[in-house]
């Protein structure tokens, strides 16, 4: 088993979107896409209420959360602002076009 896995293309992430990684057992993995390009890879999972970030609005370096607005920070999972608390981070590269997150780490983040 690799280290790294291959879960598609980067264009099949929607600019200022996401898609979501079905992790067995535990927190589905958001894998987000900014407007510059730029891919990051947080536990679907707000440190607040545990709303879906996966389903919140990119904006720029931060996504919002759906239920209460919180804006979580996309390179260090954690809460700006007045907010406090963190989501566990996936690291995730882009080789070839092809998006791939850590295996190791989206065991951990679902446990």
């Amino acid at each position: 088993m690799g280290e790294w896995l291959d879960i598609g293309w980067v264009d099949e992430i929607p600019v200022r979107g996401s898609r979501t990684v079905q992790v067995a057992g535990g927190d589905d993995i958001a894998v987000f896409r900014t407007g510059e390009g730029k891919v990051f890879a947080l536990a679907d999972r707000c440190p607040h209420k545990g709303g879906r970030l996966s389903q919140g609005i990119v904006h720029g370096g931060a996504v919002a959360c759906p239920l209460h607005n919180w804006r979580i920070a996309l390179d260090t999972g954690e809460a700006l602002g007045e907010d406090k608390g963190c989501t566990p981070v996936i690291p995730v590269k882009v080789s070839g076009g092809r998006v791939l997150i850590c295996r190791t780490s989206t065991i951990k983040a679902a446990a």
